[in-house]
Formats: structure tokens, sequence, C-alpha cells
């Protein structure tokens, strides 16, 4: 068995710490021993469950500080190297560009297996200068750098030469366990009401005003739909402004962040996406495990890989996205037959993207002896 050390940026809400809670209880409940250490200097909180076995503790304990300077930043890789030595790690794993840079600097000469992660797609959130150079300097470092896509792969290949990509998706879990808060959608829509539903930050990312904007054209004609969209961002006045000029108040609903979002897949009838650009959107991937027909703009990553325009689900061009995304709500919104024959086929991303399944196609780059696996340059093993 391993001895895995795991970085990420924090564990208080978002889909890259989804997946790495996920990833870490799998792998604990096989044996390997898990230290996971959220990185955020200000320390905050572990949202997601995590299983007994997986040893949690947070950098910021360690450096004693949130000021960022350069003495501090340098306290950290120390910190970092530190820990991974303490831990006797046989391989160390991290996600998302800054983290993995910290990581690739406090393990350089340590002879250990590092593997690091995008989670978006690179080309829609440029970094700096500074980052976009130690990208391609020190990428090249890691024993392998795991992409989502193939289209992220193909990018990583072309812009970062000498990076050793590999594709594997996200885990599908169903159902979905359990975080904090916990509100009841019985609580907020009634029994009678058809509920279309959305997820995620409150950002610009997201386009919730498109999604907003296409509802109120609908809402006149489907009387007895409402929608709700969960989760917490910078946008959220912008949006209950634009939910109010358009007289929507009763119809369209942003009860914040919500951790049990299974009982939400479950009661509502239909899902959209409608982000600008994505790594893998995991709530796409939840709500077609729960069976709901969906709707997604075809942004350059993620959804594609997910949904088979028309047979289990709709994918909507970038170049028509609001009327396009009217028309697909509209006809699925008149129609429970096909909404149902869709939202059969949806469910089959259970096993395509089974959480045993990924988490393999992982555990085969950090310890591929145990795994019994030969990684090369790409690997997908979802279809």
């Amino acid at each position: 068995m391993a001895r895995v050390v795991f970085f990420v940026s924090s564990m208080h809400g978002g889909g890259a710490e989804r997946v790495a809670a996920l990833l870490c209880n799998q792998w604990a409940s096989h044996g390997h021993d898990i230290l996971l250490v959220p990185t955020f200097s200000g320390r905050g909180e572990c949202l997601y469950p995590l299983d007994y076995r997986v040893r949690l503790e947070f950098l910021a304990d360690r450096v004693g500080t949130t000021r960022r300077n350069a003495g501090n930043n340098i306290r950290r890789l120390l910190a970092m190297r530190s820990m991974i030595r303490e831990f006797r790690a046989d391989a160390v794993l991290s996600f998302l560009t800054d983290v993995n840079l910290a990581v690739l600097l406090a393990t350089r000469a340590l002879g250990l297996p590092v593997v690091i992660s995008e989670r978006i797609f690179p080309p829609m959130m440029p970094t700096g200068s500074f980052s976009k150079v130690m990208r391609r300097l020190a990428y090249p470092w890691a024993s392998h750098v795991v992409m989502q896509t193939q289209r992220g792969a193909d990018w990583l290949a072309k812009s970062v030469p000498g990076s050793r990509a590999v594709v594997i998706a996200n885990p599908c879990v169903f159902p979905i366990p359990d975080a904090k808060p916990a509100i009841s959608p019985d609580t907020l829509v009634e029994p009678d009401r058809c509920l279309l539903l959305a997820v995620g930050r409150l950002a610009l990312q997201k386009d919730f005003p498109m999604l907003i904007g296409a509802f109120a054209t609908l809402a006149p004609d489907f009387p007895t739909w409402d929608m709700f969209i969960l989760g917490e961002g910078s946008e959220r006045p912008r949006l209950e402004a634009q939910i109010e000029q358009a007289g929507l108040g009763g119809r369209v609903h942003l009860p914040g962040r919500v951790g049990n979002l299974g009982r939400w897949y479950e009661r509502a009838q239909l899902f959209a996406l409608t982000s600008r650009f994505e790594g893998f959107p995991n709530v796409l991937l939840e709500a077609m495990a729960h069976g709901l027909p969906v709707v997604s703009l075809d942004c350059q990553a993620g959804p594609a890989d997910l949904i088979h325009d028309g047979v289990n689900g709709f994918l909507v061009h970038p170049s028509n996205a609001l009327l396009g995304l009217i028309s697909r709500l509209r006809e699925l919104m008149e129609d429970p037959p096909l909404r149902h024959r869709l939202g059969l086929r949806a469910r089959e991303v259970r096993e395509r993207f089974a959480l045993a399944k990924i988490a393999r196609q992982w555990e085969a780059l950090f310890a591929p002896e145990r795994a019994g696996h030969r990684s090369g340059n790409h690997s997908r093993d979802n279809d």
C-alpha cells in the first residue's frame, strides 16, 4: 500500500475539493495511507466528509501566519517539504495551478513520484506572466499532469512542452454523500411545482444571467415551473437585481450554498448548465447520474465529454447560446416523455465514470507496480 500526501488549496467548497475528498476516501478504504493538506493561508475548514482513516492537516497550522510575502512563501514551501518527509510519503499529488507549482518546488530532488492536476480548461483561466513561465518550467518535473479532458491534454502538449499528460475524468458517486448546509427542497418548493435546477458558484464563469434571461422568456408559457440556482458568490447582487427587474421574484430563487445536492437532483425535473468554460463539470455529471434530462452550453471543455447530443441530453452551441437554450428548455419543459427518455440514458454515466474506475486510474500513476497498470502519455478508460 502507498503513503500519499495530497495537497489542495482548501476544503471549504468547490468541485476540485469535492473530488479530492472522494478520491482520498476511496484510497483510504483500500488500505492506502493518505495525508490531505489544504494549503490556503487562511486555513478555513473542511466541508466534505472524510473517511476516518484520512489524516487531515492544514498547512496554515504549520506556517502560523496568513501574510503573503517572499519570506513566508519560503516558509510554506519548507513546511510542505517537511510534511512530506515526516509522513514518509511514497508519492505526492496536488490540484490547481498555484498549488501544483508550490508542490513541484517543495518536492524538487526528493525523488518521489509527483502527480499534479489542472482542474479547469487553462486557456479560459489565464494566469499571470510569472505563473505562466513557472508552469512551462516546472510542469515537466512532474511524473504526470492529469487533465480532465482530451482537449485539455492537447492544450498541455502544445503549451507546456515536455509535460506528461494523462486524461482522467472526474468520478461519479451515486448516491452523493451529504454535506453542510443541508436544506430540504420540500421546505422551499411546493409539491405541485416543476423545478428547473442549476448549481454552481454565482460567478461570471457560470453565466447565470443568460439562464435567468432564458427562463424569463419561458416563464409566461410554463406557469407551473420555477427555477432554483444553488450556490453562492460575488454575482448575487447582480442576479437578484435581474430577477427583480424581470418580475420573477416568485419564480426564480437563490437559496445559497446547499450541501445535500442529491435531494435537489431527486426533486428536479430538468437541469441546465450555462458555463462559459469548465474543466469537467461535476454538477452536470451528478445531475445525469440522478437521471435528470440536461441542457448544457457546449463550452470548450467538459460537457461534450458527458453528453451525446439528443441521446442523453442536449448540447447548445455557443454561437446560438440564448436562443438555443430557450429552444431546448422549451422542448423538454413541454414533453415529459422526452425528459424521461433522456434521463434514462443520462444515468449511464454512473458506470462510465464510476468512482472505483477513476480511482484506479489515479492509483496507476502513484503506485503503478501495485495497480498492475503501465502508464503512458495518455490514458482514457471512461467510455
